[in-house]
């Protein structure tokens, strides 16, 4: 926990994808404060001709665009810490992709933790059982 899925506007690249997954982990980790080793980044590409904003497509526009959907378990991160996260990661991907597109969407998506878990077991039971093992 967390996943987060990014589209990107670009032909694959393994090295640029190398890179925008560590700079998305560190600023998760730095800003919602989410443990690296269990953070995934999963990355795909759609062809900017295919995708359209305000009518023409990217292409035309010479603009790239993202779209950033992080899961996380709900209530564990404050709406300001939520509002730094969206900022820096756009900064980043501002560094990474050139000439951006304004119309790039991160979506910070609270999860209910009975709904949503790793290894079969749901965050709820996670939470909970660490709540009764702490002295």
């Amino acid at each position: 926990m967390p996943i987060l899925n990014l589209l990107l506007s670009s032909a694959p690249d393994a090295r640029q994808s190398a890179a925008i997954a560590a700079t998305l982990s560190a600023l998760t980790a730095q800003l919602l404060h989410k443990a690296p080793e269990l953070t995934s980044v999963a990355i795909s590409h759609a062809d900017a001709a295919h995708w359209f904003v305000g009518g023409p497509s990217l292409q035309a526009q010479g603009k790239t665009s993202f779209f950033l959907d992080i899961l996380i378990s709900d209530e564990t991160n404050t709406a300001a810490e939520k509002a730094a996260y969206i900022a820096a990661v756009f900064a980043a991907m501002q560094e990474c992709l050139g000439e951006l597109h304004d119309v790039s969407y991160i979506h910070v998506h609270d999860a209910r933790q009975a709904a949503w878990g790793y290894a079969g077991l749901t965050q709820q039971f996670r939470a909970m059982r660490k709540a009764l093992l702490q002295p």
